[in-house]
């Protein structure tokens, strides 16, 4: 410990002692809640309400809104929060992070922020990892808020369109971050005002931050239409790849995930798809296909990232071990993993709409969040959700006892000196929970327990529907319980009658995750609220992560020590080298993690843009004005790009303009080319405008108002959905190609920010230009009806809603001919 943090406390100590006045106001509250009837304490409610119309802020009802719910809670739930409980509510209404380690009762310091921000009318989200916590959390917690009057929603899976409204509509709703995020985007995807469920993203308090603001932040949420593509070439590709001979046709760089294929792995690609040049631009689909085929085969493995049941490829969350049902690789990959398995290959998907966590969460107009592990991530929670963290202390002292490592030469040794320690502590009773980084190894260890004739449960993948059941008895004498890392999160491991007594749980570590946060999660499960408990991991120098990030100075002292494979060390050196590995991938994934979002910032200032411009529309404001710009802005782009100034060729150029507005709205033979060749430039541009306008007026003079509006409006909707849903694909497409242009000295995120933005300009340009020609060419017989531009048929965390897709028609790509006659390419042209 530094001198400054002896001296003067650490962050969290002083930030906390700023609130400690705060909790004793509480406190000295109690007695006066206590003397309260049901009746009067739930009038608190209004009587907050009517404080904060006359001008009170929350701060200033913080106090008694707190005591309120300590006493509500008593009432209710028989339970009342803790002084640390206190602290940590005030932390979250600040808008900030609690580190609050397991057992410490997170999800009971919620109902206070979340009480004393619903106060406000604006709506509070409480979001957590899965449908089970989140309507448990509804039902257990929600009963203290609906006791104090307040309404009280949850978001799950498998609820329709109205149920999700009334949920939104709450003061409180609980949920998943994965339905809060799709909502938004169907709700930015409706073709009526009526049809969206969410209100104005107020506050949110996220349970479990570290895994959905980091762990998750690398997968954007996509929802997707079909796509067209064949699925053949997967089968192709694969068969292509289980050719390759390993260190001669391809290396394996497991530090970047990637498979890199040598000149004779390209030479042999040339023979198999006849190709004179593999490398060449026109061959990228075959390079894709073969890029997945090499990924799928050599560096996804199974029952570690994927498992295959009922014939379905299905993905293995790699920080917790759960199943993703329904959630599918993108670009590709999961058809090549397919491919791989033999299994039915599903057709690619097309994206209509996708959003990270990070800017959907950055949305809100405050975020506050609890985890029983985030410091080690504090820089990337201040950078890139401008949020602190700080670490509250244990209600009481912390009684288990965290070993150091046990360092082997070889995985076998190492797994022969965890089930000599099962063993031995199975005699004595003592529960044990062995935690294991993938199925394959939890599996491994349970043949291994059963050849000694120790009874014992397996929680993993495989097994999760069992998963409550097998954590209520994994604190019972004698139990001894495997699991992958989903045993980490949600739920308490209780200590049953006489297991105090044998030293409470023991947890096994069987080999180290490439972060921190994750081995912590694991050792807080035992240890809750003063319990004893102790913790050990086993490692080997052929773990995943010794070899490829340990240093070879580490494995160099390791062998001068002549170790056999049985033999174990205890070295502050090996612990610090092992902590060194951890801090260099997260530092790592923290860099991938900031690129994902550099990338998306791109993309999010555009689709603010987008999403605002829908909104006006649903919400019925008058179209006419945005019309008659969009109208004057296509004729003045127009003349400029088509009229050079060039005496001999503005006879031939004026015929290519009249021919390139009689597309868009101008009547046949209305204007000549004699007759625009007497006007200059901006002559042309008026009267072409005063013709365009004069049209616009006429058609809608057989008509209401508001029934040309509502023509205007449909349009747009169509056009710009239309274009969007294309212009993510450009987007992508530019975005995988990007990377290269480093090679040519230039920063990808950068060029990545120009580019993207000439194509934004391009797609606003294509909007206008195409609603235009629709309105001028539309023919009203009746009342329109809007629709959605493709239908939904999947997301990339569910595969529920399935319809029948729309085909929209074919785009102008921007090096094809200009359509208007110009003879230039068209993003030369009309495409500027």
């Amino acid at each position: 410990m530094s001198l400054i943090k002896k001296l003067f406390g650490s962050y969290s100590d002083r930030e906390i002692k700023r609130i400690t006045s705060t909790v004793d106001k509480i406190e000295a509250l109690d007695p006066m809640m206590t003397n309260l009837s049901d009746e009067e304490l739930k009038a608190k409610t209004e009587e907050f309400k009517a404080s904060l119309s006359n001008g009170k802020t929350l701060e200033d009802i913080l106090p008694e809104a707190f005591a309120v719910v300590r006493e509500a809670s008593w009432r209710v739930l028989k339970m009342k929060h803790f002084r640390v409980q206190l602290i940590g509510g005030i932390i979250l209404h600040q808008g900030r992070i609690t580190e609050m380690k397991t057992g410490e009762g997170k999800t009971l310091v919620a109902t206070l922020p979340s009480y004393l921000n619903a106060l406000e009318g604006k709506g509070v989200h409480v979001i957590t990892v899965n449908d089970y916590l989140a309507k448990r959390d509804k039902e257990e917690m929600g009963r203290i808020h609906e006791f104090l009057g307040l309404t009280v929603g949850v978001i799950i899976h498998d609820i329709d369109q109205t149920q999700r409204h009334a949920a939104y509509d709450a003061d409180i709703t609980y949920g998943t971050n994965n339905e809060f995020g799709f909502d938004y985007l169907r709700d930015n995807m409706v073709v009526y005002k009526e049809e969206r469920v969410q209100r104005e993203l107020n506050f949110v308090i996220v349970d479990e931050v570290d895994s959905i603001l980091i762990d998750e932040a690398r997968t954007p949420l996509i929802i997707s239409g079909e796509g067209e593509k064949s699925t053949d070439f997967y089968k192709v590709a694969d068969h292509f790849v289980k050719t390759l001979v390993k260190e001669e046709d391809y290396t394996i760089d497991e530090k970047a995930s990637a498979v890199i294929m040598s000149d004779e792995g390209i030479d042999k690609a040339e023979k198999f798809f006849s190709l004179d040049n593999y490398a060449d631009a026109t061959n990228m689909n075959i390079q894709h296909h073969v890029v997945q085929a090499l990924k799928a085969n050599y560096i996804m493995r199974k029952d570690k990232d994927y498992m295959e049941k009922d014939g379905e490829i299905i993905i293995v969350d790699e920080f917790t071990g759960r199943l993703m049902e329904g959630r599918r690789y993108s670009d590709g990959l999961h058809q090549a993993i397919e491919a791989k398995e033999g299994v039915k290959i599903e057709k690619e998907s097309k994206t209509l709409a996708t959003i990270t966590f990070q800017n959907y969460f950055r949305m809100y107009s405050k975020i506050a969040g609890m985890t029983g592990t985030a410091l080690t991530e504090e820089n990337e929670f201040r950078e890139i959700y401008g949020l602190d963290v700080l670490v509250i202390p244990t209600n009481k002292p912390l009684a288990r006892f965290d070993n150091a490592d046990l360092v082997f030469k070889t995985v076998r040794g190492k797994y022969k000196a965890i089930i000599d320690e099962i063993v031995e502590t199975h005699k004595i009773n003592q529960p044990v929970l062995v935690g294991t980084v993938s199925i394959e190894k939890s599996e491994l260890l349970s043949e291994m327990l059963k050849r000694k004739g120790v009874p014992h449960q397996v929680l993993n993948a495989k097994y999760h529907e069992k998963e409550a059941e097998i954590i209520a008895h994994a604190g019972s004498l004698g139990m001894v319980t495997i699991a992958t890392n989903m045993a980490g999160r949600g739920t308490d491991i209780k200590l049953f009658d006489g297991v105090i007594e044998v030293g409470g749980l023991k947890i096994i570590g069987t080999e180290r995750h490439e972060s921190r946060r994750i081995d912590n999660q694991l050792r807080g499960r035992a240890g809750r609220q003063g319990d004893p408990g102790s913790t050990r991991f086993y490692i080997s120098l052929e773990d995943d992560l010794m070899r490829i990030f340990g240093s070879d100075r580490l494995q160099g002292v390791v062998g001068k020590l002549g170790l056999t494979d049985e033999d174990a060390i205890e070295s502050k050196m090996v612990s610090g080298a092992i902590e060194s590995a951890q801090k260099k991938v997260e530092g790592n994934n923290f860099d991938i993690r900031k690129n994902v979002v550099q990338y998306d910032d791109v993309m999010n200032q555009q689709r603010e843009i987008i999403y605002k411009q829908r909104t006006e529309v649903l919400q019925g404001e008058d179209t006419k004005e945005q019309i008659q710009d969009m109208i004057k802005d296509i004729i003045f782009t127009t003349v400029d790009s088509h009229i050079t100034d060039v005496e001999e060729e503005l006879d031939e150029e004026l015929e290519k303009l009249i021919s390139y507005f009689e597309e868009i709205f101008l009547p046949k033979d209305m204007v000549t080319v004699d007759e625009l060749g007497k006007l200059t430039n901006e002559e042309i541009k008026e009267k072409l405008l005063e013709i365009a306008q004069r049209i616009y007026t006429q058609r809608g003079e057989d008509f209401d108002d508001e029934q040309i509006r509502e023509v205007e409006r449909v349009i747009l909707l169509r056009v710009v959905d239309s274009k969007w849903m294309d212009h993510i694909d450009d987007m992508e497409h530019l975005k995988q190609g990007i990377g290269l242009r480093a090679y040519k000295q230039q920063d990808p995120t950068q060029a990545y920010q120009m580019e993207g933005s000439d194509m934004f300009a391009e797609m606003i340009y294509n909007i206008k230009t195409e609603t235009i020609k629709y309105l001028f060419h539309v023919q009203i017989e009746r009342a329109p009806e809007r629709e959605m531009v493709a239908q939904i048929t999947s997301t990339n965390h569910d595969d529920s809603v399935k319809q029948e897709p729309t085909i929209k028609e074919a785009k102008t790509g921007r090096n094809d001919e200009c359509p208007c006659g110009s003879g230039k390419k068209y993003k030369n042209c009309c495409g500027r």
